[in-house]
């Protein structure tokens, strides 16, 4: 059965404090292969996802209820209903959503769905690394901190004696 936005199958995708939201799914549901699209609802004092950026993949938001706080380079600010926000790829494409509201929020994120993709967390130093596009749920998905990194030769020995 196709999606409806207006009557949407939520899941829970995150019940950690502070980032509990629950997703819809629509293009995956609705059969999309190369084009990604979450209708997100999010509770009042919660968030989506870390403060982040691609490197692949540029996203869109598009609000339907209520108010949610967006958060980019150039700080915060109220996003209302039927307002569109693009966050290209790279830094200047940072974006978290954030419920400062009394009433649940909701909206759609749209993305392409570019593999692999990798995101940076500015806020904790994270890295994510996804062998798929972000949100499939396939390949590899792993994240590290930044200040984890090595040189590229890092425990590399020579095949041969020298």
């Amino acid at each position: 059965m196709a999606p409806n936005i207006y009557a949407p199958e939520f899941e829970l995708v995150s019940d950690k404090p502070g980032f509990r939201l629950s997703d819809a799914g629509i293009a995956y549901r609705a059969g999309a292969e190369r084009l990604g699209g979450s209708l997100y609802e999010v509770d009042p004092g919660q968030a989506t996802y870390s403060y982040h950026w691609h490197t692949a993949n540029e996203e869109m938001l598009v609000v339907l209820r209520g108010t949610v706080t967006l958060r980019t380079p150039d700080g915060e600010r109220p996003v209302g209903e039927g307002e569109v926000v693009a966050f290209p790829r790279g830094e200047r494409g940072a974006h978290q959503m954030i419920n400062d509201t009394d009433a649940p929020v909701r909206f759609i994120v749209f993305s392409e769905m570019r593999g692999p993709d990798v995101f940076f967390e500015p806020d904790t130093g994270k890295i994510g690394v996804r062998s798929e596009a972000p949100g499939s749920g396939r390949g590899i998905r792993l994240s590290f901190l930044e200040s984890d990194a090595v040189d590229y030769w890092h425990g590399d020995e020579p095949p041969r004696e020298q």
